[in-house]
């Protein structure tokens, strides 16, 4: 087990083992805290070393669970199975008919107006929240170690060649990811891998992907994700 650690500026350092981290603490030269649930400390003097290795978070996407890894050359740090937002489209949707609703009504309401967002460019708020979701689980990675590289499963939307709307314009599955790859330029070196290449990897040390895609096991979503950090740092 590795430890984040942090120094009193609040950089990111490389984790250290569990023992020696104990070690700091009950000499006083650390101080621990907790961040959602991990266990990490802060240095109380200066360390002898600020230098840092090459981190890589691996991110499997999925419509219901995803997949993050955090990993460098020489061990695996995290492995995080988040829940997909997926309802934020049908909560917008009801807070609209809800909206319209008292207008008809003896009760507060703000005025009809017009579509102050009609002639500007925007992600729809369900297709925002999907990726901003991904999004604030990196930064909240960041709090912990110092990552490098973000490497992504590349995802396709299907088309449909008899449909008269769906090529007129990105899905917005594209719309959301192209945002989304925008996002981790900004902080982090992005990769993509397409699924077949993140499968050969997997098949080279014989690791199995479940099919039950909502299990709570390494095999159903984190095995993708390890095999995607994996391809940027090796080890």
């Amino acid at each position: 087990m590795f430890v984040p650690v942090k120094t009193k500026d609040g950089q990111q350092l490389m984790p250290m083992h569990a023992a020696r981290a104990r070690k700091l603490i009950n000499r006083g030269e650390a101080t621990p805290y907790w961040n959602n649930g991990i266990y990490c400390i802060r240095l109380n003097k200066e360390p002898s070393d600020r230098d840092t290795q090459e981190i890589a978070v691996g991110i499997d996407p999925g419509s219901k669970k995803e997949g993050f890894s955090v990993k460098s050359e020489r061990h695996t740090y995290l492995n995080v199975q988040a829940d997909a937002h997926s309802k934020v489209g049908k909560k917008v949707e009801k807070r609209r008919e809800l909206r319209r609703g008292r207008r008809s009504r003896k009760c507060p309401n703000r005025k009809q107006r017009t579509n102050r967002m009609a002639n500007k460019v925007r992600i729809p708020a369900g297709t925002r929240a999907r990726w901003d979701w991904k999004l604030r689980i990196l930064d909240w990675l960041r709090q912990m170690f110092p990552i490098t590289h973000v490497c992504v499963e590349d995802i396709k939307a299907p088309t449909i060649a008899h449909a008269k709307k769906w090529n007129t314009s990105f899905s917005p599955l594209e719309v959301g990811k192209q945002w989304f790859y925008t996002q981790i330029e900004k902080r982090w070196h992005l990769l993509t891998l397409q699924g077949w290449e993140t499968k050969e990897i997997r098949d080279r040390f014989g690791l199995k992907k479940s099919s039950k895609k909502l299990a709570e096991t390494f095999e159903a979503h984190c095995v993708d994700a390890w095999c995607l950090a994996y391809h940027v740092v090796g080890g």
